[in-house]
């Protein structure tokens, strides 16, 4: 025996007294859902009509969900006790599938001032954070360095004298070419600005002064936060991403004893160094200009800084280095400890490295000259 079939869905109003009644009926399903959707949409709002469902059918998901919008959650919660089980529990999924997967309303604009100072205010508490975090770092590698100074047997010379080599051999080229251009270019805009003023000979001091107290110094620590911090961060967060930071952790080993240290201990011994080439190639720069512009020897050059110089400038100068070259190592470290799991990061983070270090020394380099000249130094 075949089962008897019902009808197709309907959905009826009739008038009922003092108010309207609407009658639904025979099969909710997929087949019958055209006409159905254009019913519903017919019958709009019911506002207050009684309903009557107790003839309804078969029912299934798509049938449901027209029953919802006609009807509401609500009103449907009230009437579904008259249904079957299966009914229920289907208008019940239904519902709660609509709920999670509706699309979320659009947060209203914000005020374009607004926006603006939550991004400043953003940025200041980043800026807060990541300087808590390169104080604690530093106070490690401080504490590590005092842990393993009177311990020769845990000293890394290997590492040290490797990565000296990298940073301070292998920079030295571009160093002393980058200060070289920039010695001439400083004497030759010197000589045509002073030869206004028929003062052409305070070219030697101008380049001798820049380069002795400032230039060589800040370019040398420019070319390191550039060339050496990015080459840190990428080495440190290319282990981190692969996990062998942890492995060396498992083996109860110390990363920043055996990768952090020899890094700044090989920063502090090469950028004074580079400095000093910087400071000589700036100066030989600008005796090449001053020999070719000006017809100055680079006998009476050397002689005019000789009487005209302090050591107190060179010392200005050599003093900054270690300063910057520990810096710009902690944070090139900092950074490529803070790599998660992913390519993208260790590009993001040997970015960071990079602005990070440039700010800081050009800061600190600020700081530095406004309190040299307030000490008269």
């Amino acid at each position: 025996m075949t089962e008897p079939s019902t009808p197709p869905g309907s959905a009826d109003i009739e008038p009922l007294a003092g108010s309207r009644l609407l009658r639904l009926s025979g099969d909710w399903t997929l087949a019958h859902y055209s006409r159905l959707r254009l019913r519903v949409t017919e019958l709009g709002n019911i506002g207050g009509a009684e309903v009557e469902i107790t003839q309804l059918g078969k029912l299934d998901t798509a049938g449901a969900a027209l029953l919802l919008d006609l009807l509401g959650a609500e009103r449907l919660k009230q009437l579904a006790p008259a249904l079957p089980v299966a009914s229920r529990a289907l208008l019940r999924t239904i519902h709660f599938s609509l709920q999670d997967f509706c699309e979320e309303e659009k947060p209203p604009e914000r005020h374009i001032g607004l926006e603006l100072l939550a991004r400043i205010g953003k940025t200041v508490d980043t800026f807060r954070q990541n300087t808590l975090k390169l104080l604690g770092f530093i106070g490690l590698i401080l504490e590590t360095l005092a842990h393993n100074l009177f311990r020769p047997r845990r000293w890394r010379m290997t590492a040290l004298i490797l990565h000296i080599e990298q940073t301070g051999l292998n920079a030295a080229p571009i160093v002393a070419l980058l200060t070289f251009m920039v010695g001439a270019v400083v004497a030759f805009l010197g000589a045509t600005v002073l030869a206004t003023f028929g003062a052409t000979i305070f070219t030697v001091d101008l380049v001798a002064f820049a380069f002795l107290r400032e230039f060589a110094v800040l370019l040398t620590a420019i070319l390191m936060a550039g060339r050496t911090a990015s080459a840190f961060t990428a080495q440190i967060g290319s282990m981190q991403a692969n996990e062998e930071i942890d492995a060396i952790r498992t083996l109860g080993l110390d990363p920043i004893e055996l990768l952090v240290l020899p890094r700044v201990l090989a920063l502090l011994v090469s950028l004074p160094m580079l400095t000093f080439i910087g400071m000589l190639a700036g100066i030989s720069g600008g005796a090449v200009v001053c020999a070719v512009v000006l017809d100055i020897s680079p006998a009476r050059f050397l002689g005019l800084v000789q009487n005209d110089i302090g050591i107190q400038h060179f010392l200005v100068g050599m003093l900054k280095a270690p300063v910057f070259a520990f810096l710009i190592a902690a944070i090139g470290c900092l950074e490529g400890l803070k790599v998660t799991g992913s390519a993208a990061s260790v590009g993001a983070h040997t970015t960071s490295s990079v602005v990070q270090s440039i700010f800081v020394v050009i800061l600190l380099d600020a700081v530095a000259a406004l309190f040299f000249m307030e000490i008269g130094y």
